[in-house]
């Protein structure tokens, strides 16, 4: 399979480009400066040149917080970037796979959300996010919308590399303990991802991995599995709430999605978390 990558420069981009390659697919991965997203012209020369079978567009803006004031630059990027992407894709025929976020449910549900729950984003992030969905779906007539969570991978910056630093920098942490969600470690939502591509299952898809924490835990458990491999953290982790870490762009208090579409059309689903985590560390380079 003849399979194009946007963002593949990120952390999800790069382990993806590298999981593809390793299953024998012709890829080629795009980053920021080889393919210019919003930019409609080049999206369909490059596209049109390559002729994938698949894009798997991961290319997006994801500074939730920035994206409170710099709203022009997160539509730009994940409304306009992702049509761009959708129009040039449905001209070469080629699948289409967006990657989507939690961010397009407002976070208030007592029960984890599933695929064809109502949306309602409470953040620019959010709401630009859903905007790409949207275009996905006018646009595409085949496409797979991918929505994941609390993402971390060997490369680029993370929630649980910070929180490796800073457990051996800091005498004390405190973590939020009111917003609860799945992590998803990138190598496995790569995974998931190929075997997805090859199938003509369209529709929204949960993928992340299995199980539920919340920040707290999930550091709880980042620190736990650090030391039964040695690695030295000296903090203290406590508890705490959202109110005493007030952030620009509202959080989902609950961002756990039940994987409806994948048991449904019988796909593989996606290891616990915790066995994730396990794996990323033991990769993680000392």
């Amino acid at each position: 399979m003849r399979v194009l990558v946007t963002g593949a420069s990120g952390q999800l981009g790069k382990d993806v480009v590298a999981l593809f390659q390793q299953k024998g697919h012709e890829v080629m991965g795009c980053s920021r400066s080889e393919l210019d997203i919003t930019n409609l012209e080049q999206c369909q020369q490059i596209i049109n040149e390559f002729q994938p079978d698949s894009i798997i567009h991961c290319a997006a803006y994801t500074a939730v917080d920035a994206a409170e004031t710099d709203v022009d630059g997160a539509y730009r990027v994940n409304a306009v970037g992702t049509r761009n992407v959708a129009v040039a894709a449905e001209k070469a025929g080629a699948k289409m796979v967006y990657i989507s976020t939690d961010y397009v449910f407002n976070g208030r549900s007592e029960v984890p959300y599933q695929e064809y729950d109502n949306t309602d984003p409470k953040s620019v992030y959010g709401k630009s996010k859903r905007a790409g969905e949207v275009l996905t779906q006018s646009l595409s007539s085949r496409y797979f919308i991918v929505r994941t969570s609390w993402v971390y991978g060997l490369h680029g910056n993370n929630f649980v590399k910070t929180m490796l630093r800073l457990g051996q920098e800091k005498p004390q942490l405190q973590v939020v303990h009111d917003q609860k969600g799945s992590p998803t470690y990138t190598a496995d939502l790569a995974r998931f991802l190929e075997e997805l591509v090859q199938t003509e299952k369209y529709g929204v898809y949960h993928a992340s991995n299995s199980g539920e924490c919340t920040w707290f835990e999930f550091t709880q458990a980042i620190f736990e599995e650090a030391r039964k491999l040695g690695i030295q953290i000296t903090a203290q982790v406590e508890p705490c709430t959202t109110e005493q870490f007030p952030r620009p762009a509202p959080r989902p208090a609950n961002s756990v999605m039940d994987h409806l579409s994948i048991r449904t059309n019988g796909l593989t689903d996606i290891r616990p978390w915790r066995e994730g985590l396990v794996d990323f560390l033991k990769h993680l380079p000392s």
